[in-house]
């Protein structure tokens, strides 16, 4: 393996292609710029997106009479006082451009006499959230979104290639170094801005609904590229992930959208419905939010009320085969392969670490404290506050990904490189040792770190547990890291990526433990045991830096707005 890095140049760099990557790639194409639209596995699919089987949410009002002012004020309450409104309103009130716009690059969204279907979704006030249908929204999105890259003019793809660092100098990202995955060879990009579009990070936890892709790696690069980062505390637990019986092929989520759609009914493990304990108006509907439901099931089981797996009881007992079958076709027969039957017994669910809510924080732009370094997806915080309201997972993903692609290509600056600016990150690659055989393995840290976080910072926390965390991944940090060593290097060098993921996690289960320490409240999807109440005092958000000393936490002011919900299908 030489040690020349490969050259690349382009006027702005994309680094993920799920959703908002390739969104942001198209928008930066169509104005103007050159674009390089990179991910470490396949183009268009990895990430969170194509695994996305449910719903979309968005104001379009084409059933039910909307307005985006009321998805804006469906997705601040989820948010429990902490949502950036700024950005939350941008999200809402650009929501139906993009639907729109996929609805023209048909996508298929499931449509009812001439119009979008909408659907009832946890949170919201009305019907609002369009899908493709039998559970095919993120992956149709995926596919309707990689046909328009592939025809755009200027977009330049490239898979298993892996960024490890950004280049910072002179006060403005200048490019970044990444490594090639089928050759090992390090590669240097330089562009006039970038986009961090790589997802996030609940790989970090035991049990998830995250692709391998999944492990924080948006968020420490923005924090070693110098930018902050906001909410970082927040992780959103899906409250009804599959637990039992074994399901093969089909998305642990799943169970959604059978639960909004047909009622079905929580129950605990003496077959009691039990959401309305705990401050919901449930009763099979499905209203509840997420963060709500997700603490219940955990509160049913610590009081040993759990199924036999330690979940819940999701049924469907009172539904005969016929209205299943009307409402998911073909998925009655993938779950008869499964050996599920609805009808007849109940499955056990349980929450499932699924999104996060915390991120890079960035402006209306999506410029992030780094001239030049935008980002977009689940890579961004703060539009979503404390909890994310359902539905507006692939909402952010379109409308912040086309507004980072337009406002990076209206900020390409200066393309010159100096191959002296990636010397350490070079270095860094390169100069890892090969495995001697006593040094430990990239499976044995990440599960540990994954057991740890599950443990110890996930839905139910106390001090004590977080200060075990924290004192842990600091260990791993300064101890285990410095002693992995590649199982491989040369081609397909998977071993030298690992060692970049386990850096990149731990970097950013760090910044979690610290902020979740740091917040001493309940709020959203930080729950405390120890300190169970909501404090009016700390409706503020919280920022981490990395600074020479380490990481730093500020607390700031949130971007509060007023606004007026305007009648339900007024006109813009």
């Amino acid at each position: 393996m030489t040690d020349e890095p490969i050259h690349l140049e382009t006027d702005v760099l994309v680094v993920g292609a799920g959703g908002a990557g390739m969104y942001a790639a198209i928008a930066a194409a169509r104005n103007g710029a050159s674009v390089l639209l990179l991910d470490k596995s396949l183009i268009g699919r990895g990430g969170a997106t194509i695994m996305a089987q449910m719903t979309v949410a968005v104001a379009v009002g084409e059933q039910t009479p909307d307005h985006w002012t009321h998805h804006l004020a469906d997705t601040l309450n989820a948010g429990r006082g902490l949502c950036d409104e700024e950005l939350a309103a941008i999200l809402c009130r650009e929501g139906p451009d993009r639907i729109r716009e996929m609805d023209e690059w048909r996508v298929g969204w499931t449509r009812e006499d001439g119009h979008m279907k909408q659907v009832m979704a946890p949170g919201h006030e009305i019907p609002r959230c369009v899908f493709v249908d039998f559970l095919n929204t993120g992956p149709a999105v995926a596919k309707t979104l990689r046909t328009k890259v592939a025809r755009a003019d200027g977009i330049t793809k490239v898979s298993n290639l892996s960024v490890t660092d950004l280049v910072v100098e002179d006060g403005r990202v200048r490019g970044a170094v990444a490594l090639d995955l089928n050759g090992g060879r390090a590669v240097t990009i330089a562009a006039g801005a970038v986009v961090l579009a790589a997802g996030g990070l609940t790989r970090l936890y035991q049990r998830n609904s995250a692709s391998v892709n999944m492990g924080g790696e948006s968020y420490a690069l923005a924090l070693r590229a110098g930018a902050d980062l906001i909410d970082m505390e927040f992780v959103q637990f899906f409250p009804i992930g599959h637990l039992a019986p074994r399901l093969v092929g089909m998305d642990p989520i799943m169970w959604d959208p059978f639960r909004y759609k047909l009622g079905g009914r929580l129950l605990n493990g003496n077959k009691e419905e039990f959401i309305e304990k705990y401050g919901a108006s449930d009763s099979g509907t499905y209203t509840a939010p997420r963060d709500v439901t997700s603490y219940a099931i955990f509160k049913e089981v610590e009081a040993g009320r759990a199924s036999p797996n330690g979940g819940a009881y999701l049924s469907f007992a009172h539904l005969d085969e016929a209205t299943l079958r009307e409402a998911f076709g073909p998925v009655i027969d993938r779950l008869a392969n499964n050996g599920i039957d609805l009808t007849q017994r109940p499955i056990e669910v349980a929450p499932i670490a699924h999104y996060h809510m915390g991120g890079i924080r960035v402006s209306a732009e999506m410029a992030t404290t780094v001239p030049g370094l935008y980002a977009a997806g689940e890579a961004v915080g703060g539009a979503n506050g404390a909890n994310r309201l359902s539905g507006n997972a692939i909402t952010e993903a379109l409308v912040f990904g086309e507004r980072a692609g337009r406002f990076a290509a209206h900020a390409v600056s200066d393309k010159s490189w100096n191959a002296n600016w990636a010397r350490d990150a070079i270095s860094d690659i390169h100069t890892l040792a090969p495995d001697d055989g006593n040094s430990p393995s990239f499976g044995a840290l990440f599960g540990e770190l994954q057991s740890l976080m599950w443990e110890k910072v996930g839905l139910l926390r106390t001090g004590d547990k977080l200060e075990q965390a924290l004192s842990r991944i600091r260990e791993m940090q300064a101890q285990d890291l410095p002693r992995m060593r590649p199982r491989s290097k040369g081609p397909f060098a998977l071993g030298v990526q690992e060692w970049f993921d386990l850096r990149a996690a731990l970097a950013t289960a760090e910044t979690i433990a610290l902020a979740a320490l740091n917040r001493t409240e309940s709020r959203g999807a930080h729950q405390r045991e120890d300190l169970p109440d909501t404090e009016e005092a700390q409706t503020h958000n919280q920022c981490v830096r990395l600074t020479e000393s380490g990481l730093t936490l500020e607390s700031v002011p949130g971007r509060r707005t007023k606004f007026e919900r305007v009648a339900l299908g007024a006109a813009e």
